[in-house]
């Protein structure tokens, strides 16, 4: 079942794939916890989380936003390029989803077509996903690794 939380980001988001991850630093796993494409991005199962790769330092680590507004600026960097594509995504903002402490717990994955991003649009979505923080983070403790 869907949290609320999730179901009003992805209403306010409203691209054309939404996912949220929840992580898991101790396992080095992370979960999809909701998907706006089921059958694409299905909830079941764990990925193997790196800290080494450029994504992940950038998410994980530092805690900063990923936006790529083009395909070339993410292939190198997610094996699933080719499924992105297919459902038309051109571009993908990961926003980080951080603890009171600055631990990164979670991130909120927005992907639409070519250059949807825009500086002004990132600083909302950013915005909203800061005052939906305690929720998210209410949601990955309940995520079962």
């Amino acid at each position: 079942m869907s949290e609320p939380v999730f179901d009003h980001l992805q209403a306010a988001f409203g691209v054309r794939l939404f996912t949220v991850t929840a992580h898991d630093r101790d396992g080095m796993v992370f979960r999809r916890c909701h998907t706006s494409h089921p059958a694409d991005y299905p909830l079941a199962g764990t990925k193997p989380l790196t800290l080494e790769d450029p994504w992940s330092r950038q998410v994980i680590t530092l805690g900063q936003t990923f936006v790529a507004n083009s395909p070339d600026r993410f292939r190198d960097l997610f094996a699933d390029h080719a499924q992105i594509a297919a459902l038309g995504c051109g571009s993908v903002a990961n926003i980080p989803v951080s603890d009171d402490r600055g631990r990164v717990m979670g991130t909120v994955n927005a992907l639409d077509v070519a250059g949807h991003f825009t500086p002004e649009m990132l600083g909302g979505l950013e915005a909203l996903v800061r005052r939906n923080c305690p929720a998210l983070l209410r949601a990955f403790a309940d995520a079962t690794f």
